[in-house]
């Protein structure tokens, strides 16, 4: 047909035709050009690479914020931070260890992936992975969690040694071993065994009464032992003598302190862990009986022993070591009446926690303090036409201390744009007598009458030391001194034979 003449012939023109000709020219020259960009970019390697990447972020980076925190992960083993899911029983008598085993003994908390040491009667011990029931010996007289590299807890021991029947004293501790061997805490000789033994995680040192067996050539039957006194060697040590004599037994005396320095804590803010190889901020040092005290935002307090598996939340606004002789003071926002209140209370609720601000799901915990003399900054919110300073505030002025469920008193109640944190004032230190200088006197001491030696002593209050001079005048200083030193008579009402006698002056 003829529409098909027309298509035929319109696609044949098309090929020929000039308009045809000029876009393919066009193309060239594109693609010449694109091929000199190419060439330019490969010769400029590296601000090309630069220019692609921040292409990227200005076309595909808006709206595509990062959503996740950067922070840097602390290498972690797992039987630091396992939970501790299971309970560790023990059958003493029969040498069974296990948290499969109910119905005896409850020993405390553990993970399937804990190791156990076990100590028996006759100074045998071992470490071994805790199973479901495993046997260690009869006669088991401690069990515990074991952990690697722990110098913080001692063993203290009495035992007497089998071949001698002499009894020794020693404290050791036991960071590194060989699982599945068995060691021994005496010197390993048959019937050896231990009379008095006992644990401390903190390297606690306690007063012990030994009673000897009555013998008739022996008159002192009681010794008084103090592990104080005895050094902390190495698991295999003999230890010291405590008595060649028979012991009848043993009786604690007194619980002691720990013998070990204080640990030092420190608090790295990048992986939000505990340590101690001086990494981040220093915490303090820690005792046995110290402990850390946590704020939450959300209000909650922890108090708890400052150990290094401990895990902190996103939300924790304090970490210091508990003063427990000084008050806590705390500022929070009340979500209920949109103010802010502040309290202050001593901390008496032990190793556990406590939530300090009301129940509102928009209560929150703003400042948090552990010293004597906290102080606090308040920026108030502008307004139009009125924009105040920022105020100081002493919170030991503001509020007395009370109960730790107290609601605690209003801060203002004006709209504080935030809370922001003073340094403390410094602590009150002890009274101190001080004596003015200007309200010293001389005291004069009168001595009787001596024409041939004149004694000046000046005792000197700030060093304590008394100088003594002695001089022997001459007839010439005599005359020429009563002639200086005379009195006048009838000017000075109150003279007496005294005023020629020499004078000790004390000057303070």
């Amino acid at each position: 047909t003829e529409e098909d003449i027309v298509r035929l012939t319109e696609i044949k023109i098309k090929r020929i035709s000039k308009f045809d000709s000029d876009k393919a020219n066009d193309k060239i020259l594109d693609l010449e050009g694109k091929i000199s960009s190419v060439q330019h970019d490969l010769a400029h390697l590296v601000e090309y690479a630069i220019n692609y990447f921040k292409e990227l972020k200005e076309k595909f980076g808006k709206g595509r914020e990062r959503k996740t925190e950067i922070a840097t992960f602390d290498s972690v083993e797992a039987s630091k931070v396992v939970i501790r899911n299971q309970k560790l029983y023990v059958n003493r008598e029969e040498g069974f260890v296990g948290y499969g085993m109910k119905r005896d003994e409850y020993v405390g908390d553990c993970s399937d992936i804990d190791d156990v040491i076990v100590f028996r009667a006759d100074g045998k011990y071992s470490v071994s992975k805790v199973k479901d029931k495993a046997f260690f010996g009869k006669n088991i007289i401690h069990v515990a969690v074991w952990k690697k590299g722990d110098d913080r807890t001692v063993y203290n021991a009495i035992y007497q040694d089998g071949a001698s029947k002499v009894s020794y004293v020693k404290r050791f501790a036991v960071q590194s071993i060989t699982r599945d061997r068995e060691y021994d805490v005496t010197t390993g000789s048959k019937g050896s065994h231990i009379s008095y033994f006992t644990s401390n995680p903190n390297g606690e040192a306690e007063k012990v009464l030994v009673l000897l067996r009555q013998l008739a050539k022996l008159k002192k039957l009681k010794i008084d032992l103090d592990f104080a006194n005895v050094a902390v060697k190495g698991r295999s040590s003999k230890g010291n003598i405590v008595t060649k004599f028979p012991v009848k037994r043993i009786e604690l005396k007194e619980k002691g302190e720990s013998t070990l320095e204080a640990r030092k804590v420190w608090f790295d803010p990048a992986v939000q862990r505990l340590n101690s190889d001086e990494r981040g901020r220093l915490v303090g040092s820690f005792k046995g009986e110290d402990r850390l005290l946590i704020g939450m935002k959300n209000g909650t307090l922890r108090v708890v022993i400052p150990e290094l598996n401990l895990h902190f939340d996103a939300d924790m606004i304090y970490l210091e070591k508990l003063e427990e002789n000084r008050p806590i003071s705390a500022v929070y926002f009340d979500g209920e009446k949109s103010r802010y209140f502040v309290k202050r209370f001593l901390w008496e609720g032990g190793d556990k926690e406590e939530n300090i601000i009301t129940a509102h799901p928009k209560s929150e915990l703003s400042f948090l303090s552990n010293n004597t003399l906290p102080r606090i900054q308040m920026v108030y919110r502008k307004t139009k036409g009125d924009v105040r300073d920022p105020e100081e505030v002493d919170l030991a002025a503001f509020i007395s201390v009370k109960g730790i469920k107290a609601k605690g008193n209003q801060l203002t109640s004006d709209t504080l744009n935030k809370i922001e944190p003073l340094e403390s004032l410094p602590e009150p230190d002890e009274t101190r007598i001080e004596v003015n200088e200007a309200e010293q006197e001389s005291l004069i001491v009168k001595v009787e009458p001596s024409t041939e030696v004149e004694t000046v002593a000046k005792i000197d209050a700030a060093a304590n030391v008394e100088q003594v001079k002695s001089v022997r005048p001459t007839e010439a200083e005599e005359q020429s001194k009563s002639a200086t030193s005379e009195p006048n008579r009838d000017e000075k009402s109150s003279y007496d034979a005294d005023d020629k006698a020499p004078q000790i002056t004390l000057d303070f």
